[in-house]
């Protein structure tokens, strides 16, 4: 399923194939900094992206980046940079896509960070913030 979407501002833009029509929350310190709250993403395939002058990228850990728009502040993607069996594994964030119709919240991740304050409705499936990292550990 291939999905358009792009910042705020509009500067930056991009064409996604998505991996599935499942969206994913993570309720990790660095998402909810980066994005104002969980950060709701979709895995990508491929993404191409338009011009990328405002395109920038931060690492905010050893094995992932950041990407956001320098003019607006939009949250674009996170992006695995370890090597491994999945690397440039790119998640967009969902805010980001033009279009979410279809799209379904099935999941999220540091269940145990995540604020008393919200919780999502439904029956999704978690992985605490042990079982995100033991993903990450070497072997």
């Amino acid at each position: 399923m291939e999905r358009a979407g792009g910042c705020l501002c509009g500067a930056v833009r991009f064409t996604a194939r998505l991996k599935s029509d499942t969206l994913g929350a993570c309720h990790c310190g660095m998402c909810r900094k980066w994005s104002g709250g969980p950060l709701i993403a979709v895995q990508t395939e491929g993404i191409t992206f338009g011009p990328t002058e405002t395109l920038k990228t931060y690492a905010s850990s050893a094995w992932a980046e950041r990407g956001f728009c320098v003019a607006c502040g939009s949250s674009v993607f996170y992006r695995l940079t370890v090597p491994g069996s999945d690397p440039g594994h790119v998640h967009l964030a969902a805010g980001a896509l033009d279009d979410l119709d279809g799209l379904s919240l099935t999941h999220e991740v540091f269940v145990d960070n995540r604020p008393e304050g919200y919780a999502f409705a439904g029956d999704l499936r978690g992985m605490t913030e042990a079982e995100v990292m033991a993903m990450f550990a070497p072997k």
